[in-house]
């Protein structure tokens, strides 16, 4: 048993290895869509904070329908957190939310909390 372990790690090794960047990459974000992150999307007006969205399991990059390439905005779900205190109060909202490649100015993050 320890042998096949052994030998299922070794070959996973050198699967992962033998990819490129962007290959390593998504399987590094099917993984983390897998598991689940708890993301913090803020959107910037200057330097004042205008929006903020968490509990943002990932943010997805639109594709065209006819063409399959992907588009200059993102979407994804996350709580609307209206009082900036980082943290899903009563009443606050899951909501669906489209990030603009056009000068938007936000950051997105993991919840240090």
């Amino acid at each position: 048993m320890k042998l096949v372990s052994t030998l299922f790690i070794s070959a996973l090794v050198v699967f992962v290895a033998g990819c490129t960047q962007e290959q390593q990459n998504k399987i590094s974000r099917s993984v983390q869509n897998w598991t689940g992150t708890n993301g913090v999307l803020e959107f910037y007006a200057g330097d004042k904070l205008v929006r903020r969205f968490i509990k943002i399991d990932k943010i997805t990059t639109g594709m065209g329908t006819d063409d399959n390439k992907p588009r200059s905005y993102r979407y994804g779900y996350g709580v609307l957190d209206e009082n900036f205190n980082l943290i899903a109060d009563p009443g606050e909202k899951k909501v669906y939310f489209e990030i603009s490649d056009y000068g938007s100015n936000y950051i997105f993050f993991e919840n240090p909390r």
